[in-house]
């Protein structure tokens, strides 16, 4: 199986770190590891915050590399040309103005990834992302959601029912798993990179510092953690951003319990899941957060802010705590009683991993794309 792979929101090899290049990485990965031969179609980006006119120039341009990757494919041998296209994480800021016009050309079936849709913007600045957004979906032949509750407004414009797949979050969960004695020596050198007070429980929390939603979650983060005070923990905080200078001003009224450790990626972040004990994030306005589960598969117990489709990741009382989205009082109350309780994080930890090895590891995923886009073009074949 050959498969033409597009990200219009983010290119794989986007410099930025975010969890949309992440996944796309990942998604190419799992497709790989099924069997398939993934090569990138294009790194023609469509992300647009809602100018009219610059939607109307990127939807020009798309017809015109759309036209051209159908040309370039077709001078292809016949082994080399794609059985699918494939893109991840279609929307109204981000609309694919490539596939469907290449899978018609070539018939091709179209699958998507995380594909979403907003009624309520058919008449805003972005109608014109919206509406390629809605023909992208219409025209689609498998669309899997990363996030369960995309599904409703996805329902009345696939053509059939049997369109619309669930596919859980997934990371390779192997790179995250720690044995107890490595979680020893990881807190270990967590303490002393940091200056970290010993027996102190480490709340851990991953997040782009952006003057969005991710704000807002920091703001909510910090107060609930106000509210525990004088109770003794850490809040060690990885990631950075334009808005970094309003997080650190949030976090000042707790002192030096607040420790920034600036971006992290690859083994020095896998590091401090290592080192942490429970994972915060408040999610207001999140899909699905991959630090979810990067640190439920790195066997932290997580509090976290119903939102997207966290309820995929994280099982309420018995691998974590699902509170209200953005709800300060909500998480104070529900970290409190963990922070007094090292053998509850424990145990809520190790339900973590061994779910998220089950349910979100990136074998999981392949198993599954292999056998469903196998299924899908033997029923193309014989149709």
């Amino acid at each position: 199986m050959r498969i033409a792979f597009y990200a219009p929101m983010k290119p794989p090899g986007d410099p930025v770190p975010s969890g949309d290049r992440l996944m796309a990485r990942l998604l190419m990965d799992a497709l790989r590891r099924g069997g398939a031969e993934v090569d990138l179609a294009s790194r023609f980006r469509t992300y647009d915050r809602g100018d009219p006119d610059r939607q109307r120039r990127l939807e020009a341009l798309g017809g015109r590399l759309a036209a051209r990757i159908v040309r370039r494919i077709e001078a292809l041998p016949a082994a080399m040309r794609p059985d699918l296209w494939f893109t991840y994480h279609l929307y109204h800021k981000a609309p694919d103005h490539l596939g469907p016009a290449v899978s018609a050309a070539l018939g091709l079936p179209y699958v998507v990834a995380e594909a979403s849709f907003a009624p309520k913007q058919a008449g805003g600045r972005s109608a014109a992302g919206h509406a390629a957004a809605a023909r992208a979906i219409a025209c689609s032949d498998r669309i899997y959601s990363l996030n369960p509750v995309d599904a409703a407004c996805l329902r009345p414009l696939v053509k059939r029912p049997d369109v619309l797949a669930d596919l859980a979050p997934f990371i390779d969960t192997s790179l995250l798993r720690t044995d107890p004695a490595g979680r020893i020596a990881a807190r270990a050198r967590l303490r002393a990179h940091y200056a970290l007070p010993e027996n102190v429980p480490v709340i851990l929390t991953v997040a782009m510092m952006r003057a969005d939603q991710k704000l807002a979650s920091y703001a909510a983060l910090a107060e609930a953690l106000g509210q525990l005070m004088p109770a003794r923990f850490v809040w060690l905080i990885a990631g950075t951003g334009p808005a970094e200078a309003e997080v650190r001003r949030l976090a000042e009224p707790l002192e030096d319990r607040a420790v920034f450790a600036g971006l992290q990626t690859g083994e020095a972040l896998r590091d401090l899941y290592a080192g942490a004990d429970l994972f915060a994030w408040p999610a207001v306005k999140e899909a699905f957060g991959m630090a979810f589960v990067e640190a439920a598969g790195a066997g932290l117990a997580v509090v976290a802010g119903r939102s997207g489709g966290i309820d995929a990741i994280v099982e309420d009382g018995t691998t974590g705590r699902i509170v209200p989205a953005g709800d300060a009082r909500a998480m104070a109350e529900a970290l409190r009683p963990l922070l007094g309780d090292p053998d509850a994080i424990r145990r809520m930890g190790e339900a973590g991993a061994a779910r998220a090895a089950r349910v979100n590891d990136i074998g999981t995923a392949a198993d599954r794309l292999r056998a469903d886009l196998g299924a899908l073009l033997a029923a193309g074949s014989a149709a």
